[in-house]
């Protein structure tokens, strides 16, 4: 029989949770309240508690909180979180402190007790700890792979807590002593290609097939696990396991068998995959460091010399070459060519760029997957502030390449600047619209601020800074529009101005100048001169004359 404690301020909540629950159906013979989170820690550190259902939105010690000391103090406790719909960061405590469920108010009787049936499954697990009760799928209601996935994840990831998980260490043969595991990780580079002509664009189908193919040929003594990767869609994790024998059996064994897979993935689908594998360890925990050499190894192949599949089993020197120039510098100048609609001369610029990458000697796969995503953040920030952003990528409907409608496959440089200069294109598309559509307002708001303002000090740079553009072409637009440059647009201004303003008598002349922006009456007068061939006082004159 189990003890339960419900810690909510709301009476009304924890009457619905006891009425609710089906306590005698799930083995629960306490269910326990504390009307606050400092209370219920007070009982959980005097009551032997199976399981807590908290609210995290409380007074004093919230759900938060409290679940950050239990993660401490209790680990294995089981909790169940309930909370309001959109408090988000209650949600991300709760993901981290690993709870079983999460519950949204209003709590109703099915999610309400489906919560708990997962909960009172795991508690039954780990009190029997058989590992045939274990695969008869009793925690989550997750299948077998899955929750063998969710191990070695949780392994990797280092989250993997040993005491309060042991009964779970059968499944992936960590229990006995005399084990090796390694892990390996696999890369499609050409994912869309296969998944278009192969699979039909069902990715469920591409990984069934590769994770199928992966874990084939194993045996008693040698297995392979493994599933996709959730950090990017054309990665796969293995884990190897090698069941008694030497940690050079265990290496052997695990290239060998990468080397296989790479064959037959190839030779079947016509998958071309390149891998890394890290070391094997005999505590299963070490997995985490594997995985991080196997994906160093991966990361460190060099673009430039790789020629289809590869695997390898070293973390290759990931330095580039001495002089490696810097993208985020070249970006003020593919911007300007952008703005100026010129898409040709920024795929130059990018071109001489990534040329001085080839040329420096070495580019590994992990740098150029660094490089695609740090252009698209860079172009991404130049759209946004041009309100140019690409509309898919601006609904949010997809993210990255794929989003962008681009291909992203690339198994060697060539392929690499292919893929960047198709981003640039794709960008440089949606700037020259956004640009196109917008320009006939932008000069006329600026002609009309001068206009306005004429007696100002008035600097490009503050159209350049408030519509971001580059000042070579506002001025070539300007002028293509108006048939004046700005400045002599303004100049043009002032001076018809001036003539307007002589026509009275009454002002004189230095009164003009300050009220036409210039300090100066001398300068004024040189201005009008060379402007109108005369002096200020020498047009009054003629005015005066009718000679005008």
């Amino acid at each position: 029989m189990y003890k339960v404690l419900i810690i909510d301020d709301e009476e009304p909540l924890r009457e619905a949770i006891n009425i609710l629950g089906d306590w005698k159906g799930l083995g629960v013979d306490q269910v326990l309240e504390a009307t606050d989170g400092n209370m219920g820690l007070a009982m959980l550190r005097e009551q032997k508690i199976d399981l807590v259902l908290v609210d995290m939105k409380m007074p004093e010690l919230n759900g938060s909180e409290l679940l950050q000391i239990v993660e401490k103090e209790f680990p294995e406790l089981l909790t169940i979180v309930i909370s309001g719909y959109n408090d988000f960061e209650y949600t991300r405590q709760a993901i981290r402190s690993k709870v079983v469920d999460y519950l949204l108010k209003p709590v109703n009787r099915a999610d309400l007790n489906a919560a708990l049936r997962k909960a009172i499954d795991v508690l039954e697990a780990k009190r029997k700890k058989e590992s045939e009760f274990i695969n008869r799928n009793i925690t989550l209601n997750m299948s077998l792979p899955k929750l063998k996935e969710k191990i070695y994840l949780s392994i990797i990831e280092r989250s993997f807590k040993n005491q309060s998980n042991e009964a779970f260490l059968p499944l992936i043969g960590a229990d006995t002593t005399g084990n090796y595991f390694a892990a390996g990780v696999l890369r499609v580079l050409n994912l869309e290609q296969v998944r278009r002509n192969r699979f039909h664009e069902d990715r469920d189908l591409l990984h069934f097939a590769v994770t199928n193919v992966i874990n084939e040929n194993s045996d008693e003594h040698f297995q392979a696990f493994s599933f996709a990767s959730h950090k990017g869609e054309r990665e796969f994790i293995a884990i190897f396991t090698m069941k008694g024998g030497y940690e050079e059996d265990a290496t052997f064994r695990s290239l060998h068998h990468m080397k296989k897979l790479v064959s037959t993935l190839k030779e079947l689908f016509g998958i071309v995959v390149a891998g890394g594998i890290g070391q094997p360890y005999g505590d299963i925990m070490a997995l985490a460091q594997s995985y991080e050499t196997a994906k160093a190894s991966l990361d460190g192949i060099d673009l430039l010399t790789l020629k289809g599949a590869i695997v390898t089993n070293s973390s290759n020197d990931t330095s580039q070459g001495k002089d490696n120039p810097s993208l985020t510098g070249r970006m003020p100048l593919i911007r300007n060519a952008l703005e100026s609609g010129n898409i040709n001369h920024a795929k130059s610029i990018l071109s001489e760029f990534t040329k001085k990458w080839e040329a420096s000697g070495r580019f590994n796969l992990g740098e150029a997957d660094r490089q695609i995503e740090e252009f698209i953040i860079l172009l991404n920030d130049i759209a946004t502030e041009l309100d140019a952003v690409p509309e898919r990528i601006r609904g949010g409907k997809d993210k990255g390449l794929r989003g962008l409608g681009i291909g992203s496959d690339f198994a060697s440089f060539g392929e690499f600047e292919r893929v960047l200069s198709g981003i640039l294109v794709c960008y440089g598309n949606e700037i020259s619209k956004s640009l196109a559509g917008n320009r006939p307002s932008v000069l006329e708001n600026i002609k009309a601020y001068i206009d306005n303002h004429y007696f100002e000090n008035i600097k490009i740079s503050m159209f350049t800074d408030k519509y971001f553009l580059s000042r070579e072409y506002l001025m070539k637009l300007f002028k293509g529009q108006y048939g004046y440059g700005i400045h002599e647009y303004v100049q043009k201004v002032r001076m018809d101005k001036a003539k307007e303003l002589l026509s009275t008598p009454d002002l004189k002349i230095q009164d003009i100048s300050e009220m036409l922006g210039y300090k100066d009456k001398n300068y004024f007068s040189k201005a009008f001169r060379n402007y109108y061939d005369c002096s200020p006082s020498e047009y009054r004159v003629l005015l005066l004359n009718g000679d005008e």
